[in-house]
Order: C-alpha cells, then sequence, then structure tokens
C-alpha cells in the first residue's frame, strides 16, 4: 500500500487540477495561482512556526464563516487576513473534503469573471478531491 502524500504534495495536486493553474515561489513558499493571480499559498514553519498551514482567498465574509465553525482548524492569517484569506491548518486532522471546497472557492475569486461563468463548482471540487 502506498502511503498518502503529505499535506504540502496534497495541497500541490488539489491546485494543480485546477485549469490554467500554475504554482511560483513566493517569499519562499508555494503559490498557486490562476491567470498570474495567487488563490492559495502553503507556509511551512513560516517564521519557524513550527507548523504547517494554508492560506486560501476567501469571498467577503467567507473568513468569519469559516472561523466560527471551527476556530480550531480555521484562522486569519499573517499579512493577508486583513483581506478575508482564510488559514487553514494542516499539521492537524484535516477535512479534505472543506480544503477542497476553499481551494475551488479561491481559484474562482481569482481566475476572473468569464472564467467563473463558464466552469462547473462541481465539476472543479470533483477534479480536486479526485487528485488527492
Amino acid at each position: 500500500m502506498t502511503p498518502a502524500p503529505g499535506p504540502t504534495a496534497r495541497i500541490a495536486v488539489m491546485c494543480l487540477a485546477l485549469p490554467d493553474t500554475s504554482v511560483r515561489p513566493a517569499h519562499g513558499a508555494p503559490a498557486y495561482q490562476v491567470r498570474g493571480k495567487t488563490f492559495a499559498t502553503v507556509m511551512d514553519d513560516h517564521h519557524g512556526s513550527g507548523r504547517t498551514e494554508l492560506w486560501v482567498k476567501g469571498a467577503p465574509g467567507a473568513q468569519a464563516e469559516w472561523i466560527a465553525a471551527d476556530p480550531g482548524s480555521y484562522y486569519v492569517p499573517a499579512y493577508v487576513g486583513s483581506n478575508g484569506w482564510i488559514g487553514v491548518w494542516l499539521d492537524r486532522p484535516v477535512d479534505w473534503s472543506a480544503v477542497a471546497e476553499l481551494l475551488v472557492e479561491g481559484y474562482l475569486l481569482q481566475s476572473g469573471p468569464r472564467t467563473a461563468a463558464s466552469v462547473d463548482p462541481k465539476d472543479l471540487l470533483r477534479s480536486a478531491l479526485d487528485a488527492r
């Protein structure tokens, strides 16, 4: 039996399963982009924190909803949290379906209105989940 990939590898596979997605380093961390706009970043031991975390672009009001639903898993990340980004701790049990939902939402927010209107979010979610 092949072991499951680590959380950062799993995020990479999920993000790169979304159309027109690329990855580039940003501040020493992988930043996942669609058409040059970042929708997710994985931080590993950011500033010596010892933690692994995911930062995802969130829709207005989404950050508060995710944090209220599970404050042990979701948080306001440094630097980008004031702009509605959602932090996810990856060094604890992770709800991968919820992570896929967040990634698709962030992707759609950054992809532009034409792309967002031309894709089915359910298909994108399925692609992200199947890719893991």
